[in-house]
């Protein structure tokens, strides 16, 4: 059991440690504050749960089989991170500074924003849905309940994803003095923006 524990976190941190829409995100998000990067990990990690439970319930496989729904779900994620991308273009084009200046006090935003969207950007991509399909029953221990070991295994691995881009939020906030200049922040912003777009252009075009 503890051999399979061993290998499904090793699983989960080649996972987390690949580029992908959810750590652009977070990444952007942890530009503004910590809290607020980490809370878009808790709502994403929310949503690698959600699909867990999802797929131990069997209707990720539903997903999969129908063409409509699964390619329904991939043109508004594509929007989603889209428009992510987008939003983070346009904060980096409105932003002012001049080099090695401060930036400007950025609007407020809630917490629960940062939060909805770490979750929305997950539950809008069929891939995570799949992808959780696939990959949480390779590591169910021989005889174990099917529906209570997958459930255990999302849960730990959203508790997991916590703690591993915990660590981003936490880097992030010690370059703060770095990243507060003007300059660099926009072009963080214009950098995560573009890569958020071309994702979604990618999704959409698959």
């Amino acid at each position: 059991m503890w051999s399979t524990l061993i290998a499904f976190l090793g699983a989960c941190t080649l996972i987390a440690a690949s580029p992908g829409p959810s750590t652009m995100l977070i990444i952007r998000q942890s530009l503004h504050s910590k809290r607020h990067g980490f809370l878009t990990v808790l709502g994403n990690e929310t949503g690698v749960f959600v699909w867990g439970v999802v797929a131990a319930c069997g209707l990720t496989a539903l997903l999969a089989a129908s063409e409509l729904a699964y390619d329904t779900l991939r043109v508004v994620g594509a929007i989603t991170l889209i428009w992510f991308g987008g939003k983070a273009l346009w904060d980096a084009r409105r932003s002012r500074g001049t080099e090695g200046e401060p930036e400007a006090e950025t609007p407020y935003r809630s917490g629960w924003s940062s939060y909805r969207a770490g979750l929305l950007l997950n539950l809008a991509n069929p891939k995570a849905a799949v992808f959780a399909m696939s990959f949480l029953p390779q590591f169910v221990p021989s005889g174990a309940p099917h529906l209570p070991a997958m459930v255990a295994l999302a849960a730990i691995w959203a508790v997991y994803e916590i703690g591993y881009y915990g660590i981003y939020v936490w880097f992030i906030g010690r370059m703060r003095a770095l990243i507060s200049r003007a300059n660099v922040r926009r072009r963080l912003e214009q950098v995560s923006g573009g890569v958020l777009v071309l994702l979604g252009v990618r999704m959409a075009m698959e």
